[in-house]
């Protein structure tokens, strides 16, 4: 695997994260979970942004965004799509564009969560 960043890849649970920050994420919504503040808690949701498509013979990929994590809400009672991100990673090119693409096609808001001075900080 290329590390685009020089995140460490941790495993937790003998589930692979892409970095230490996001296995952090996930040891705090699993606390959530057990607390009952949050259910159905899932790993690397898919979200399909445009359909696979020929165009003069060439086939053009679909092309996909993959969340970090989604999860119901049980407080505020609604989904919870949630990205992990550090502040440098916040300002990829292609993130942002997915990001778009994700906001124009689907209702449930994209939440940007990242780690500051000891607390999450959603955006």
């Amino acid at each position: 695997m290329i590390l685009k960043y020089k995140s460490t890849p941790t495993i937790i649970d003998g589930i692979r994260f892409s970095s230490k920050l996001e296995s952090k994420r996930y040891e705090y919504l699993k606390e959530l979970e057990r607390e009952n503040k949050i259910s159905n808690l899932e790993l690397q949701p898919s979200y399909l942004l445009q359909e696979s498509f020929r165009k003069d013979g060439e086939l053009f990929r679909k092309v996909e965004y993959v969340a970090d994590f989604r999860y119901f809400d049980n407080e505020k009672q609604k989904e919870v799509v949630e990205d992990v991100k550090s502040f440098i990673t916040e300002k990829d090119g292609l993130f942002r564009i997915k990001r778009k693409l994700y906001e124009y096609k689907y209702p449930t808001k994209l939440t940007i969560v990242t780690y500051k001075k000891k607390e999450w900080i959603s955006k």
